[in-house]
């Protein structure tokens, strides 16, 4: 999905201390503005109007309530853990642009966030598409029931919609998911287009005619439709492979949520709506989200976590020893993952290593080659801090929404 909540230094020059007090996540101060202005007639059918746009998402609440017994227990109370699904539906207002409505849909991009308790952080997973996992029986939109099956992680969605990828995720890390949310195509490019577009930096020109993106070097800002291209193009961006793909989702959200947090947009009711009705417009959530309320109560302590704190990685894997072109776990990486996810314990990132000429890229197992998001072998003292790994706990290929896209 292009997807994320919505979701650089100062104009004055203010040094890196400042900056790292920035906060990440503007829905909460968002709805904290919106409800202090709702104190009219006017304000209360706005309200009215944006909590109205939420879809909740009924059938997946009944379908996980059938299945409660064998799900994950949380562990850690305070911790949260959301599934963000961005959905490649061709159904709906707007998106009909990008194919056929063939009935069902896929989960173009899926992010676990995990909130820590006491909000300290926020670590942002990308789950590969081509991912094998085993997907247990779900009920199709029909009514009838898939048989378990060991497929692609996106087939989960396409059969059996968010309860089937929620079940599919909680059986893959045994981390108990407590809300979801799924945006498609429309949504995105409408709340990018709210915030007046969002600023990447591009190493080279594009010329893609499947993403309808014609782009110079440099710094661009990226309009809705511009920025749904960026995210999902594969094949004709960077190496091609959706690892690439997922990294410059990653990236892509890290600039997003530093242009929803600036004061311009929070502190200005006349842009501060429409950012508000194109996020709660697009979204499918369950039904403890589904209202300003709800949403609000998730992400009102989000607004003191420094953006060098919001962590984005993928989750550790390789290509599949049966087909290259599909992906599986690296172990024991994905597990000590899933583990610090569980336990709320914090997870260290770390960027990429540039290789020394003419060597090899490192393998994280004998006879494979790595791919970005696997496990390295160092760790952080500080489990605050982005830099400054150390040997004793392991860390992770990622970045920081303070990274900036175009340092």
């Amino acid at each position: 999905m292009p997807l994320g909540p919505g979701l650089g230094a100062s104009a004055l020059g203010v040094g890196l201390g400042r900056r790292r007090r920035r906060r990440w996540f503007g829905a909460g101060a968002a709805v904290v503005g919106l409800l202090l202005l709702g104190t009219g007639v006017a304000g209360w059918v706005v309200y009215a109007k944006l909590d109205g746009n939420i879809t909740p998402d009924e059938a997946a609440a009944a379908e996980l309530a059938r299945y409660a017994k064998e799900r994950p227990t949380a562990l850690v109370k305070d911790a949260q853990n959301v599934l963000l699904i961005g959905s490649d539906s061709r159904a709906g207002d707007g998106n009909s642009a990008y194919g056929r409505d063939s009935g069902t849909e896929r989960s173009d991009t899926t992010i676990l966030l995990h909130l820590s308790a006491g909000r300290r952080s926020a670590t942002a997973v990308s789950i590969p598409r081509d991912l094998m996992v085993d997907v247990p029986a779900c009920r199709r939109p029909d009514g009838s029931r898939s048989a378990p099956t060991f497929a692609m992680f996106n087939y989960s969605f396409q059969t059996g919609g968010s309860a089937c990828t929620i079940r599919t995720v909680e059986k893959l890390t045994d981390i108990r998911i407590d809300h979801h949310v799924v945006v498609d195509f429309h949504g995105f490019k409408k709340m990018v287009d709210a915030l007046d577009g969002v600023e990447v930096c591009l190493k080279e020109p594009i010329r893609d005619k499947a993403a309808r993106l014609r782009l110079p070097a440099g710094r661009v800002t990226l309009d809705g439709e511009q920025a749904l291209g960026y995210v999902r193009a594969r094949k004709t961006l960077g190496d091609g492979s959706d690892t690439d793909r997922m990294d410059r989702q990653q990236r892509f959200l890290g600039a997003l949520v530093n242009k929803a947090q600036s004061n311009d947009v929070l502190l200005n009711p006349v842009k501060l709506y429409p950012v508000l009705d194109a996020a709660t417009s697009s979204l499918t959530t369950d039904p403890d989200l589904a209202s300003l309320r709800g949403l609000y109560e998730l992400v009102r302590g989000l607004r003191d976590i420094p953006t060098e704190q919001v962590r984005f990685l993928t989750v550790p894997r390789e290509s599949y020893v049966y087909n290259a072109n599909r992906d599986q776990l690296v172990e024991p990486a994905a597990e000590k993952l899933f583990e610090r996810l569980r336990t709320d314990a914090p997870v260290a990132v770390t960027g990429k290593s540039p290789e020394k000429e003419g060597e090899p890229e490192k393998s994280s197992k004998p006879g494979k080659s790595a791919k970005p998001g696997n496990s390295t072998s160092s760790e952080s003292p500080d489990h605050d801090k982005y830099t400054s790994p150390s040997p004793s706990e392991p860390s992770f290929e990622g970045n920081t929404a303070g990274d900036h896209t175009c340092a």
